[in-house]
């Protein structure tokens, strides 16, 4: 199967046109008819035409503006994500615009829009929901554009990419308890089909099978409702009752906001951690360390991913070779999870 690159010379070709009338038709160049504009759009999208967004950025005069695209301004992890992001973007004369998705595709792709519209020379995109089965969309995205840990799996061959090992930091919580001679050890989802959620979950089931411990379904707790996801600490919250009534020692918590959740339960019910129960969160945001107990947590070096991912976007921008990234979380051991032999612990349960 020839996989070449539709270009706007063959587009140019089908319609029976100069290559200036389509270059400028999907640029909405004004001196083109909007049907012409249309019916070029339309011709694009039926021959899957994605545009070279290097060439297109070099064309086009540089606003030295970048948009950034994350799920919530207000999530502690991107917030130290675009600190990283600035750290490298500021030196290089640049300014960020900042735009909130909320998990949400269509709400990812209206920041985009909004952004060339702004016409700023490049993109980052934190939790990504792109994946290649959007071709329609892809034609939207015009500028050179890097993905933050991508949720798809099926991720777009045209972007470039940094993401965390998820995989490898949900065996390094599941280990670092059963190290600790936890062998009942629940997992605390959130209610999302991310692929974070689920390569999480495989690294706790992972680390489970390779110390011989069995694979029991009411040690995982992640809510019903995969359509939404609500605050992740109320997920930590609401969802902690279930493990705990499967007699659980130790929990690897999605993240550290679920983690901080289900360290609230734990007060609330007179819990103590980690005496009846250690916690294990994922992130190593600030936060971790002024909580009581303070959190254990598998870290990501979240200035460093948002840094790389900048550069790799002005990389791009000057035409330099540039390859995907996939950094390794470590473990930080902190004051909520202990040995359970030391400690003379018994399973939590409710009361």
């Amino acid at each position: 199967m020839n996989k070449r690159r539709i270009s706007i010379e063959d587009i140019a070709r089908r319609a029976g046109v100069s290559h200036s009338t389509v270059s400028r038709a999907l640029r909405d160049n004004a001196l083109i008819s909007p049907k012409v504009r249309e019916e070029i759009k339309q011709l694009a999208q039926e021959m899957n035409y994605v545009p070279n967004a290097i060439a297109q950025s070099l064309q086009n005069k540089r606003t030295n503006t970048i948009g950034v695209v994350v799920t919530s301004i207000a999530d502690p992890f991107f917030a130290e994500v675009v600190d990283g992001i600035e750290q490298i973007a500021r030196p290089a004369g640049l300014s960020v615009l900042l735009s909130a998705s909320h998990r949400d595709f269509e709400q990812e792709m209206a920041a985009i829009d909004t952004f060339h519209r702004r016409r700023v020379d490049g993109i980052l995109i934190a939790d990504s929901r792109i994946s290649k089965q959007h071709i329609k969309q892809l034609t939207q995205i015009a500028v050179p554009t890097v993905l933050i840990n991508s949720q798809t799996e099926d991720q777009p061959e045209i972007f470039h990419s940094v993401a965390i090992d998820d995989r490898l930091g949900a065996r390094l919580a599941t280990q670092h308890l059963i190290n600790l001679g936890h062998t009942t050890i629940g997992y605390l989802g959130v209610s999302d089909r991310s692929r974070s959620n689920r390569d999480r979950l495989e690294g706790y089931q992972m680390a489970l099978a390779e110390a011989g411990l069995p694979q029991n379904p009411d040690w995982v707790a992640i809510s019903d409702e995969y359509d939404t996801r609500i605050s992740d600490v109320a997920t930590g919250q609401n969802m902690l009752s279930k493990l705990l009534t499967a007699e659980v020692t130790g929990i690897f918590c999605y993240n550290d906001m679920v983690a901080v959740g289900a360290l609230l339960a734990c007060q609330e019910l007179g819990i103590l951690v980690p005496r009846n129960l250690s916690l294990v969160g994922f992130d190593g945001i600030a936060l971790g360390s002024y909580v009581t107990p303070t959190l254990t947590t598998v870290s990501q070096p979240m200035l460093e991913i948002g840094g790389i991912a900048m550069q790799m976007l002005l990389d791009l921008l000057e035409e330099k070779t540039v390859e995907n990234r996939i950094l390794s979380p470590f473990l930080v051991e902190r004051g909520s999870s202990a040995l359970i032999i030391r400690n003379g612990l018994r399973p939590a349960t409710l009361t």
